[in-house]
């Protein structure tokens, strides 16, 4: 079967506006087309949750009528555009499920501020999105319902936390969508899936209605094809929200300085990441294609260096884990949330359903924050951890006294195949170039430059800009863009493309979602594990054992710390 309608998902922003304006096509024909390609082609990457199909042909009529008006204008930004989000964002009357068995039969009573906005200026939301569950992992393995596969090869991982928002752009299933980044988890599925991917610098996105992970370290950020559109979808989303005290007063039109290009620009180079171990050749070479490509834009190239970014992924297996144990404690089965039936007494209740009802990485999180936290252990691990982070955030503040961004490696490889990575270390090396920016607070993005000479897979170079100033790296990714050109659509989903073997898709309609009644699919009707739980159960099993050195991580840091 061939995909002949329109795919307006693989289109960019200002495309659809025109094509809106002009009246070449309806928003309803955008919304029907896009839900129609999702459930077309959702079958083979697996990364939607549950469609809004409702909510998107609502959103539809208003900007059909703004159209009629001559109104459309006044619609944001994003007016016509199609958008999804991750599913740790509540969206009211759909599930937030975090992708756990947790919170399988959870109904958002309210919406989150990233996602009103988003809505607010004019995008059709499409439904929720994959993620690996409470955005523990760098692969969507630890999703209860299911890992996400990558749409450029559905033999490999998309890359986690939010490798369900990657796919989906990466596939054409959706124009822009929005994840969340606590140690990489948009930059490095955004490098794996070949999507441009943001980071903003923490505070620039409210995180109020986000479940959070870790709250000093998550932000929100977007996918997209384009640079331009990643900065039109932050325009839409970022800025104060009363609702969040960190979120931060900002007076910046991200579109401004994309034409501006990168000559004066002092763009700067890290030569420890670069001989770093464990990063492959073929990685190593696109960003040292990327860094010549500037020089020849008329940046200047300047070494920088950031002499305790080595302890950075000791200090995050700290406070991560810490700040995770606090924020998964509001799970206790009573107000909201699994709760194992047939217990005596409430001590009973708690340990089983949460046994029950997180898998194993978030039960490994949860004891070892606890454990972390606990007296005689916080001042020998959480305080050195914390004092770790100040001198990152000193480091990275000296290095933008010399220059105005930096370029630096996303994910020291290509996206590896299910079950390929069977070492701890090496799994939680995915993150060893992203997560020194969520500790010291910067923005970084992920920008497609082509594919690696060996894999042939995405490769991404990672963008680093000071604190609030992420139209820096913007500016320098959509000079390079300038020679890679906006990222496309994985090839076997390409428009016009057959549609994969298998790739029909029966995804639940939030407009099924009754709070206390568990999400269509995912659960079976006698309360039990659903199919898809049952076949991830393997999977996760095996992370368990591939994982299981986790709780050796923070004992490096008081050594980093001296």
């Amino acid at each position: 079967m061939a995909a002949t309608a329109p795919v307006f998902a693989a289109m960019g922003v200002r495309e659809i506006r025109a094509g809106l304006a002009s009246k070449d096509f309806s928003a309803r024909e955008i919304a029907e087309s896009s839900l129609a390609r999702v459930r077309a082609l959702d079958g083979a990457t697996h990364a939607f949750l549950e469609t809004t199909e409702q909510l998107a042909l609502q959103q539809a009529a208003a900007l059909d009528a703004a159209v009629a008006a001559g109104t459309l204008d006044a619609c944001g930004p994003l007016a016509g555009v199609p958008v999804a989000f991750k599913d740790n964002m509540n969206l009211e009357g759909t599930h937030t499920t975090c992708s756990s068995a947790m919170l399988a039969n959870y109904v958002s009573p309210f919406t989150a501020t990233c996602v009103q906005r988003t809505i607010e200026a004019g995008g059709i939301p499409l439904g929720k999105l994959n993620m690996d569950e409470f955005a523990f992992g760098s692969s969507t393995e630890t999703s209860a319902f299911g890992s996400t596969r990558n749409p450029w090869d559905l033999s490999r991982v998309p890359g986690g936390s939010s490798g369900g928002s990657a796919a989906a752009v990466g596939a054409g299933l959706a124009a822009i969508t929005l994840g969340s980044d606590t140690g990489g988890s948009i930059r490095q599925p955004g490098s794996f899936c070949g999507a441009v991917a943001v980071k903003p610098t923490y505070g620039v996105v409210s995180r109020y209605g986000v479940v959070a992970f870790g709250s000093s370290l998550d932000q929100v950020g977007p996918f997209t094809r384009s640079v331009e559109d990643a900065a039109f979808a932050l325009n839409a989303i970022a800025g104060r929200d009363v609702l969040d005290c960190t979120s931060q007063d900002l007076d910046v039109d991200f579109t401004a300085n994309l034409a501006e290009g990168v000559k004066g620009m002092r763009i700067g180079v890290v030569p420890a990441f670069m001989e770093a171990q464990g990063l492959t050749d073929e990685v190593k070479a696109k960003v040292e294609e990327a860094v010549e490509h500037l020089r020849a834009l008329g940046a200047d190239i300047v070494e920088v260096e950031l002499p305790n970014a080595q302890a950075a992924m000791s200090a995050y297996y700290v406070l991560g884990p810490c700040e995770a144990f606090s924020n998964l404690a509001r799970f206790d089965s009573v107000r909201y949330g699994y709760c194992d039936p047939g217990h005596k007494d409430l001590g009973g209740q708690y340990e089983a359903s949460r046994a029950k009802g997180f898998g194993p990485e978030a039960r490994r999180r949860i004891m070892l924050g606890s454990y972390l936290l606990s007296a005689g252990v916080y001042d020998t691990y959480y305080y050195p951890a914390q004092q770790v982070r100040t001198l990152i955030t000193q480091d990275y503040a000296r290095a933008y006294e010399q220059v105005d961004c930096i370029v630096a490696p996303v994910s020291p490889r290509t996206a590896f195949t299910f079950g390929e990575v069977s070492d701890p270390t090496d799994m939680y090396l995915s993150d060893m170039f992203t997560i020194s920016i969520n500790i010291a607070g910067n923005g970084g993005m992920s920008l497609p430059v082509g594919l690696g000479a060996q894999t042939q897979l995405p490769v991404g170079v990672q963008l680093i800009s000071p604190q609030f100033k992420d139209q820096n790296m913007l500016r320098v990714a959509a000079a390079l863009e300038t020679v890679y050109g906006p990222a496309p659509v994985a090839p076997a989903f390409a428009p016009g493309q057959p549609y994969p073997e298998g790739s029909m898709a029966d995804i639940p309609d939030a407009a099924d979602a009754t709070p206390g009644v568990d999400l269509p699919g995912l659960l079976t009707e006698e309360g039990g594990f659903g199919v898809a739980h049952q076949a991830s159960s393997a999977a996760q099993r095996g992370l368990s054992e591939r994982l299981g050195n986790a709780e050796a991580a923070p004992f490096q840091v008081e050594k980093a710390g001296e």
